[in-house]
């Protein structure tokens, strides 16, 4: 049976191309239409059963995607293939929703659009070809190839794939083709807060789509590549790679270089940093389980302390034997030495010899300086309202875990997950409304201001110290709910704190009042105002520490929290009409 095919194109050179590049008569396709905007071609899918549609997303009048949406709710059996550029993300939001079969980049050419015609006549020669209730039942809600091929790679990473009810499927991955060799690649976004508001307006699934775009494109003469977000973790994408011919090590070395290719494109258009784990090669699509567990433990095991905020690469063995040879890459770094690979290769590598087990053992941070180890510490300096101390803590535990000389990504991940467990559990038990703790997804915590992206050693750190701070914050404000409000406590800070920088806003925050009301309840209490207090006691302050002739007027100038001796002169006078050196002779002629 004979296929229907409708272009959809403002622009007659670009209908004219994809014309002249299909090759129908070989797809089976035996009618090939074209309309010329976007309300036409609604008109002839209403007129003639069209099996799939190549549509334009950028048309005057009616665009792809408001064509898109309208077809996916009247015509839910079309197959779609959209044409964009790099640039026209904003005009495909709407293909990704709708599922699309594939997307083809401006100017199209004549080996990727006959690639993602086959793969739209693939799906519509299994639909024809399979009689039972499970295939149609799996063929309705997967009316996309991208779709169906993306839960066919979950269940086989998974080893939850039922290869007798989904045999047919299998060669729309290759599986089909003994020659085929299937590398899996792990990529984490570590910059993805940043990047997504920066150039994504917020839209994940956008980034999600321009990486994916980037990936396939990449990917090169020598493998297919098809992509997909992690749906279990919103920074990682799975990548697979297909290399038709050639052996295991060719198949290793060609993906680790496509990777290293990948991950400078996408740092060179978007700015998009990533850390990629690259699994052994695999010649049954069923071991590709194998390799994204390879490629998980790659990603894992990179040094966060050799990472210098640029794209990272780290592949597994050059072949599928349960070796543990490593190669590591950076977009700006350098691979490891053959001799180490060499020594991993025949299984004395990282962290399997007995002196390097030891070396590895003596590296590792005392027990007590481990976040846990210091939990009670930090709960002590938290109750008190002692944000410094536990901010020092830390600091200690970061310094540790330098001077350790290695800390994997993986380990920084246990460690911030620790770390927002541990800080919950904390707040909770001194009296944090449950309502006010994020639940610990990342979105939960983007809600609250926390971003989790870091891409060195420093920005981890950071991290920790942000962590610490909110959670500091909802104990302080927990606090002054619970605490009675007293005007006093304000004029006791301010006798203990008066050398800091002393704002109102320090204290509508803590105690959720306002400006206005505070400075009205002070000057009743105290007969003068916030302000007024304040330069009190410095200059009561001031004339204690001038009476000391050791100490100079710019010391008393710091001390008493000024930056400039001479605004320290001026304000002296002012108050008490003369200035500092005049008043330390007064006192000296007495």
């Amino acid at each position: 049976m004979k296929y229907t095919v409708l272009i959809i194109d403002d622009e007659e050179p670009l209908r004219e191309a994809i014309r002249l590049l299909g090759d129908w008569e070989g797809l089976g396709v035996g009618q090939l239409l074209e309309a010329a905007d976007g309300l036409s071609g609604l008109r002839m899918l209403a007129e003639q059963r069209v099996d799939l549609a190549i549509v334009d997303m950028k048309m005057p009048g009616l665009n792809g995607a408001e064509l898109l949406q309208t077809a996916q709710q009247q015509y839910p059996g079309l197959l779609t293939i959209v044409v964009s550029g790099y640039n026209d993300f904003e005009y495909t939001r709407q293909a990704i929703r709708s599922k699309v079969v594939d997307y083809l980049l401006k100017p199209v050419n004549r080996t990727e659009l006959n690639q993602a015609l086959r793969k739209a006549m693939d799906v519509l020669e299994a639909k024809r070809r399979q009689e039972s209730d499970f295939i149609a039942q799996n063929i309705t809600l997967n009316l996309s190839l991208p779709g169906l091929k993306e839960k066919m790679y979950l269940s086989i990473l998974e080893r939850s794939f039922k290869q007798q009810a989904n045999e047919a499927f299998l060669p729309l991955i290759g599986a089909d083709d003994k020659a085929n060799r299937f590398v899996v690649v792990l990529l984490r976004i570590l910059n993805l807060d940043q990047i997504r508001r920066s150039r994504f307006h917020g839209d994940t699934e956008l980034l999600h789509f321009a990486v994916s775009n980037v990936v396939n494109e990449v990917a090169g003469a020598h493998f297919q590549a098809f992509s997909f977000a992690n749906p279990k973790q919103e920074r990682e994408l799975v990548a697979i790679l297909t290399m038709n011919g050639g052996g295991a090590a060719d198949a290793a070395y060609r993906a680790l270089h496509q990777v290293n290719a990948i991950a400078a494109t996408l740092q060179r258009l978007f700015g998009i940093r990533v850390a990629a784990g690259i699994g052994g090669p695999v010649a049954e699509a069923l071991d590709m389980a194998a390799s994204f567990e390879e490629a998980r433990s790659a990603l894992g095991e990179m040094d966060l302390l050799r990472m210098n905020g640029a794209a990272a690469v780290r592949a597994a063995a050059a072949d599928h034997r349960g070796s543990s040879s490593r190669s590591e890459v950076g977009v700006s770094g350098e691979r490891s030495s053959s001799k180490a690979a060499a020594r991993s290769h025949t299984g004395e590598g990282e962290g399997r010899t007995p002196g390097a087990a030891a070396s590895a053992e003596k590296r590792q941070p005392k027990e007590g300086l481990s976040l846990p180890g210091r939990m009670a510490v930090i709960r002590q300096a938290l109750a008190g309202d002692n944000l410094q101390q536990a901010s020092s803590i830390i600091s200690e535990l970061a310094r540790s875990w330098q001077d350790a000389d290695r800390l994997s990504l993986g380990e920084a991940d246990r460690i911030i997950r620790e770390g927002i467990v541990l800080f919950g559990d904390l707040s909770l038990a001194l009296g944090v409304p449950q309502e006010r703790l994020p639940a610990g997804s990342e979105e939960s915590l983007r809600s609250r201001g926390l971003s989790l992206d870091f891409a060195t050693f420093e920005q981890f750190a950071a991290l920790l110290q942000r962590l610490l701070s909110f959670y500091h914050e909802q104990l302080r404000a927990a606090q002054a709910v619970q605490k009675p409000f007293d005007i006093a406590d304000i004029k006791a800070h301010i006798d203990r704190y008066y050398f800091e920088d002393i704002k109102i806003s320090l204290y509508t925050d803590k105690y959720f009042l306002s400006r206005e009301y505070l400075m009205k309840l002070f000057k009743q209490q105290f007969g003068c105002g916030i302000h007024e207090y304040v330069q009190k006691v410095r200059m009561d302050k001031a004339r204690e520490l001038l009476d000391d002739s050791a100490l100079k007027i710019q010391d008393i100038s710091e001390l008493l929290g000024y930056k400039d001796k001479n605004y320290f002169s001026k304000a002296f006078r002012n108050y008490y009409s003369l200035s500092p050196t005049e008043y330390r002779s007064s006192k000296g002629n007495s």
